[in-house]
């Protein structure tokens, strides 16, 4: 049985829209903003704000648009084996979709779910984690240039996460100590990492040209980014600080609706996922990396060199050593020090 700590794999396909208001009817939006509140209350993430609202939708589209008070375990179960049987969809997405009803009958509705024993549950298999070697990184990289190039060195150097890496801010860097300070990493854990010797020169060099640039937004009545929480409203004028500004930010400038605000997003995550695919073709890797691939490289690489895995864990901030541990079957995998006996042989 899944927790109903929030789990983040990639939202559900397709969903409907909102269940129309005009009529007053149970499963309203009102619901919705209810289930938005209490998520928003509890410092979840965008990411799972949005993945529980589609999928609490999706569930009340799924049962005619009837509301979930007057539904339970009977139907959630329902619905969650119509994921597994018709929809296909993964262990983790399934798990998601549950994550989500748990959240909203527990915390929303103040009801346990019960009778879920039959929902036909999909196994999540095994899987190792793509990992790129030292000469497949360098060619990617050398596809890449730029912000990307940075971004990209960074995710590889450090161990980032890519949204970890596009929500760096300035005040995260510490040349002095070569570290990163990665904040509200997954699971909404702060950790330290490391800065590559190599990459602070570049580094430095990019925060220069980010500096010129917000000078100016200044000078043009903006310069502004979004605080976290409740930051802002404590300190008003720290939106304008350079220690806040975004490591990379977006090219466009936008306007805040609720303060007037003229603001700059940090550099969207798609931009950094077309520049590696193209750079991963470019470079004839056969691989079908991503930008992660980087991130479990990282970890891999460091275990190849001799760190210990506590070290690896600190850096890749997992809770669990055993998440660590998949880094060491992938070393163990492939007959790693085991010589074959089509290698002995003379008589083939």
């Amino acid at each position: 049985m899944p927790s109903d700590r929030p789990c983040q794999p990639a939202d559900p396909p397709h969903p409907p829209p909102d269940p129309p208001p005009s009529h007053g009817t149970p499963a309203g939006p009102r619901l919705l903003d209810r289930v938005r509140g209490v998520i928003r209350a509890r410092h979840y993430s965008r990411r799972t704000e949005k993945a529980y609202v589609a999928w609490i939708r999706r569930y009340i589209f799924f049962h005619g648009k009837r509301h979930p008070a007057e539904m339970g375990g009977a139907e959630v179960a329902r619905f969650l084996t119509s994921l597994a049987l018709e929809g296909h969809v993964s262990a983790s997405t399934q798990n998601q979709a549950f994550s989500a009803l748990l959240f909203l009958y527990r915390e929303i509705l103040a009801r346990d779910l019960t009778g879920l024993s039959e929902v036909a549950r999909p196994k999540r298999p095994p899987r190792l984690p793509l990992v790129l070697s030292r000469d497949e990184v360098a060619a990617i990289l050398r596809h890449l240039h730029g912000t990307p190039w940075l971004m990209g060195s960074l995710m590889y150097g450090a161990g980032l996460r890519l949204l970890e890496c596009a929500r760096l801010r300035v005040k995260d860097v510490d040349f002095g100590r070569n570290e990163l300070t990665v904040r509200n990493g997954k699971g909404n854990k702060d950790r330290v990492t490391l800065v590559p010797v190599r990459l602070a020169a570049p580094l430095l060099a990019h925060l220069e040209r980010i500096r010129v640039q917000h000078n100016a937004d200044l000078r043009g009545g903006g310069g502004s980014v979004e605080l976290p929480d409740a930051l802002g409203r404590k300190y008003p004028s720290a939106a304008a600080e350079w220690g806040w500004q975004w490591v990379f930010p977006a090219a466009r400038v936008y306007t805040n609706l609720a303060t007037g605000e003229r603001r700059r997003h940090h550099l969207h995550e798609s931009v950094m996922q077309r520049a590696f695919k193209d750079a991963l073709r470019a470079s004839g890797v056969p691989k079908p990396a991503s930008c992660h691939s980087l991130r479990h490289s990282f970890a891999t690489h460091l275990l190849e060199s001799g760190y210990d895995i506590r070290t690896i864990q600190e850096l890749m901030g997992h809770s669990d050593v055993s998440t660590t541990m998949i880094y060491t079957h992938v070393l163990n995998r492939g007959g790693r020090g085991v010589i074959s006996p089509f290698d002995l042989g003379s008589s083939f």
